[in-house]
């Protein structure tokens, strides 16, 4: 059982490489564990100890994936996304109540004069002259202020909050979630179980590691298997195949929409993908098409895992498993860690086949929101955590996300999954990529609207892809108005935001 965050880090050998990154000299497990033990005096050196809230904005790369396992070891880490305005981080460095704000040395972000007028110390990440990928020290900005001792100090134990995230905010304000030692080696297990992660298992990570997917399953849970992280710059399409000839990766993890972009690029770098076969490739945050699962697996020759996870999670809630065992495109799997139920909306749970709200138990799940009564008695039920996810498990468990409770689309009454009409669409062959949201109406409350992006060197109108999901759907279901895009717009995760989507294209009017 892990009683601190530092037996998450024990399972590498000394001399087994933990972090790797493009260009860089690898750092070793041992050389990790040294790192964490280092910087954990250095934070005390800054005041900072057990419960403190350290705040961290750095670009995506291995510096980044150490600073979060170090700071996490001792303190609750805070990874905020670097692309942030001076309004946002002063809102995140206010709520959070963060007692120390690290960034990269010679940083220019938003973030360094936020934390100045708001009285919080800086520290520089400092990395030296071919210093191996992820090794640093920390450096106070202004080198005579002082600090005090922390109250504790010491390695972060089970009880401890490690991390700190806010949801994501689409339709209300962000909710803080902190997630303990407890919660985070949970999931851990959890994912390291479901892909059977070894030593010999290299990670290619394209993930953003300020949102708890990269953070969990692209970093915290291979490294506590003891093997390999190779850490990039971010997700980059055309630079993704270079890598993998670099990194030679056994498996990644990703969102659809970086998948998608992936598979599009895919036919001209065959004799890479000859060349480094993956074990699997993994997709979470989101629902995959199953016609690009289809795609992928087809590619690259390996079998596509799609798993379903969220912050008040720790990550992984259910997953499809590996093979020898069943794999059903259409669903995420089932459970995989946590005890899973659907309930009604009387608090009910319900049986195989009926449609309701998802709801979770277990060990990886935060004990609740911070300072947030009335969220946590929303969201918390008869001792399950509500997700907001609508659903339907199968005979044998697997579950089938059938909508956001919040995006379910209410046409005059009617209700309609985005989801479905999604997957309609998807078996156009001209359709590349599509994501379908409520558009505002009049008189009805919502209709469906869709963007579509088109496959390369194929063509159709509005009226052929509404002719298209009318064959298939009744004609309440059938978008009132497509767009046609080069990308399906994004949020800062690469994960589809369909809340707020219409007022972002102008359709709210």
């Amino acid at each position: 059982m892990t009683s601190t965050f530092d037996d998450l880090l024990s399972a590498g050998r000394d001399d087994a490489v933990a972090l790797s990154a493009p260009g860089r000299r690898p750092l070793t497990h041992g050389q990790l564990r040294a790192l964490v033990t280092d910087t954990r005096a250095g934070l005390a050196r800054l005041g900072v100890g057990r419960g403190d809230r350290v705040a961290i904005v750095l670009d995506n790369g291995p510096e980044m994936a150490a600073s979060f396992l170090a700071v996490a070891s001792t303190a609750a880490s805070a990874p905020l996304n670097p692309a942030y305005r001076a309004e946002e981080f002063e809102f995140y460095l206010t709520d959070l109540r963060a007692r120390l704000l690290i960034v990269a040395q010679g940083s220019k972000s938003a973030a360094v004069d936020v934390a100045r007028r708001l009285a919080i110390p800086i520290a520089d990440l400092v990395v030296a002259p071919d210093a191996p990928a992820g090794q640093f020290t920390l450096e106070p900005r202004e080198a005579d202020r002082r600090f005090e001792a922390p109250a504790r100090a010491g390695p972060a134990e089970a009880d401890d909050t490690a991390m700190v995230l806010h949801t994501s905010g689409t339709t209300s304000r962000p909710k803080i979630v902190p997630l303990s030692v407890a919660n985070l080696a949970a999931s851990a297990a959890h994912i390291r179980t479901t892909l059977r992660f070894t030593p010999s298992d290299i990670g290619l990570n394209i993930m953003p590691l300020f949102h708890i997917h990269g953070l969990v399953a692209g970093v915290l849970a291979p490294v506590s298997a003891g093997s390999q992280v190779f850490c990039t710059p971010g997700f980059h399409a055309l630079r993704f195949f270079g890598w993998m000839e670099e990194a030679r990766p056994t498996w990644y993890t990703a969102v659809p929409t970086m998948h998608q972009a992936i598979l599009a690029r895919a036919r001209t770098h065959a004799d890479v993908i000859a060349r480094h076969p993956l074990r699997f490739l993994r997709s979470s945050s989101s629902s995959m098409p199953p016609q690009v699962i289809r795609d992928l697996e087809a590619t690259f020759g390996a079998p596509l895992i799609e798993a379903y996870g969220m912050t008040e999670a720790a990550h992984q809630m259910a997953s499809n498993p590996l093979p020898p065992a069943v794999r059903k495109p259409g669903t995420v799997g089932m459970a995989a860690g946590p005890e899973m139920a659907i309930m009604g909306a009387d608090g009910r749970l319900l049986g195989p086949g009926e449609v309701g709200e998802i709801v979770i138990r277990g060990p990886n799940v935060t004990a609740g929101y911070e300072s947030n009564a009335a969220a946590n008695a929303e969201a918390f039920q008869g001792g399950w955590f509500r997700t907001g996810d609508e659903g339907v498990a199968d005979d044998e468990g697997y579950l089938r996300i059938t909508g956001r409770l919040k995006e379910i689309i209410n046409r005059g009454g009617e209700k309609i999954s985005p989801r479905e009409v999604d997957e309609i669409l998807m078996d156009h062959p001209a359709v590349a990529q599509v994501v379908c949201f409520g558009m505002p109406h009049p008189k009805l409350g919502e209709e469906v609207a869709a963007v579509v992006v088109l496959r390369d060197g194929h063509a159709a109108t509005e009226h052929e892809l509404q002719g298209f999901v009318s064959q298939h759907a009744a004609d309440f279901k059938v978008p009132r108005k497509i767009l046609f895009m080069d990308e399906i717009p994004k949020g800062a995760t690469g994960k589809l935001q369909r809340i707020g989507l219409a007022a972002r294209l102008g359709l709210a009017s």
